[in-house]
């Protein structure tokens, strides 16, 4: 089959999927209002694969189809670079504010494929199933979500040892078919409007939690399967009073298994902690680089944002204004930088199963800590200004839309309209719940920040800088 259209891909989310939404049963999320502004978002990425395939597909290397480039098995630095020339024009098509463009996903599904030979040290049918899969999903371009985290109810526990051992999704009973599941995990991002759903493993299991060290995915109209939706940050407004709003608001959702049986075919791990533990790091890191790409992207529209507004407002004469405006340049360039490394990186992974030392400190802290300093400088530099905006309707109302164009225009002549209709922008970024959600969700990207700092701590990297200032010491001691 091959890349689909925009059209295919919303046909296809006519399934009868369980999805809920501010109490109501979706039975179709296709027409549902607050949901048709990020699924034409989502079709437009399909439609691009056909504008530009040069660029956003390879070819199957199975039925030599055009395919998504985001499947591409990168093993040379060439072919991991011209995975960053793919997913950086997908990003920049978003602005990088969906962190779970179909893009994600599909690296990851790609990673695992890398990495299958681990998966089936003891049983290769776990092997077998993570290439099908990975082959199924690229031939038939599939949106993908993902649900790794268990529910947050006593993060001093772990899972068996929480009031209703079935709070986290855990095994039931193995059948001559396959598992029977039952339990919930969080977030599934994206869920509503993705075709399978792709439990992996991501928080360390213990001995004892074996029945919790599952892998599996499944088709989202798979029955026992629920999604409920947070509330959806689309009101229905107007592009010009939510630009971002209505048309990236990608949704999460808990999702919920109610003794859903997964076929043995679609199972990649199974009660094996070891095995669980294990997989990500052994991973090229494909996923890990469609998210630095992603994150570079969104640093280079808020530093361009930043400066629109300073400029807007004539505050670029002052020189700490230039700085903070500078900053933010400079960190989407050293992301930039980074990224470009992070080629020979990846294939390293591919080929030689090195670390992603670069790739990881680029992901986890530096690219969370410049978002977050960003927001910081457009709510700095936007000042009042990012609340004094007024509505679409407003400039359309002859009694006072000539005092809004003499009060509200801005340095050099811009237009009122084209003033507020950026500030908007800028609040729609930090202020709304659309943006308040993408300052939480960037920062725990990866999980708890501290954790993820911590782990540079006890990474062999740090034993190496350690060297350095024992050698200089033992130098000095003779």
């Amino acid at each position: 089959m091959g890349i689909r259209t925009g059209s295919e891909y919303v046909a296809s989310l006519r399934d009868g999927r369980t999805i809920f939404v501010n109490g109501e049963r979706v039975k179709d999320v296709t027409t549902y209002p607050q949901f048709r502004g990020i699924i034409g978002t989502l079709a437009s990425l399909y439609d691009l694969q056909h504008a530009h395939p040069d660029t956003l597909t390879y070819q199957s290397p199975t039925t030599g189809h055009p395919v998504a480039a985001s499947f591409l098995l990168a093993t040379t630095v060439a072919e991991a670079e011209a995975r960053i020339r793919s997913e950086e024009a997908r990003a920049e098509h978003t602005f990088g504010l969906m962190g779970r463009l179909p893009d994600f996903c599909n690296a990851m599904v790609t990673d695992i494929a890398a990495a299958a030979d681990y998966l089936g040290r003891r049983n290769r049918r776990y092997t077998e199933n993570a290439l099908s899969y990975y082959e199924t999903c690229r031939e038939n371009d599939w949106c993908l979500t993902h649900t790794l985290v268990d529910p947050q109810i006593d993060r001093s526990k772990g899972p068996a040892e929480q009031p209703d051992p079935f709070m986290a999704l855990r095994l039931v009973r193995e059948t001559d078919r396959g598992l029977v599941v039952r339990g919930a995990k969080m977030l599934s991002t994206l869920a509503p409007f993705a075709n399978e759903i792709w439990v992996g493993p991501f928080y360390p299991r213990r001995p004892g939690e074996e029945a919790y060290s599952l892998s599996f995915a499944l088709p989202m109209d798979t029955p026992g399967m629920k999604f409920i939706c947070r509330e959806t940050y689309d009101s229905g407004r107007a592009a010009f009073d939510r630009p971002l709003s209505s048309r990236f608001d990608e949704e999460d959702a808990l999702a919920v298994f109610d003794d859903v049986e997964v076929p043995f075919e679609r199972v990649f791990i199974n009660g094996d902690v070891e095995i669980f533990n294990g997989i990500l790091p052994r991973t090229p890191g494909y996923a890990m680089l469609q998210a630095a790409i992603r994150g570079m992207v969104k640093l280079r529209f808020m530093a361009g944002l930043a400066c629109h507004l300073a400029e807007t407002v004539g505050r670029t004469e002052a020189v700490h204004v230039q700085a903070q405006l500078g900053e933010l340049v400079a960190n989407a360039e050293l992301v930039a930088g980074l990224v470009r490394a992070a080629a020979q990186e990846v294939v390293l992974g591919a080929t030689r199963a090195l670390p992603h030392r670069g790739l990881a400190a680029t992901l986890w802290v530096l690219i969370p800590q410049a978002q977050m300093r960003a927001a910081e400088t457009l709510r700095q530099v936007g000042g009042s200004g990012l609340i004094m905006t007024p509505t679409a309707k407003d400039f359309a109302n002859p009694e006072i839309a000539g005092y809004l164009e003499k009060y509200l225009q801005g340095k050099g002549g811009v237009a009122a309209r084209d003033r507020v209709e950026l500030f908007k922008l800028a609040w729609d970024m930090i202020g709304e719940p659309f943006g308040s959600r993408q300052l939480q969700y960037e920062w725990f990207y990866s999980g708890d920040p501290y954790f993820t700092r911590a782990r540079f701590y006890h990474s062999p990297v740090a034993r190496e800088f350690k060297n350095m200032v024992s050698g200089l010491l033992k130098r000095d001691s003779h």
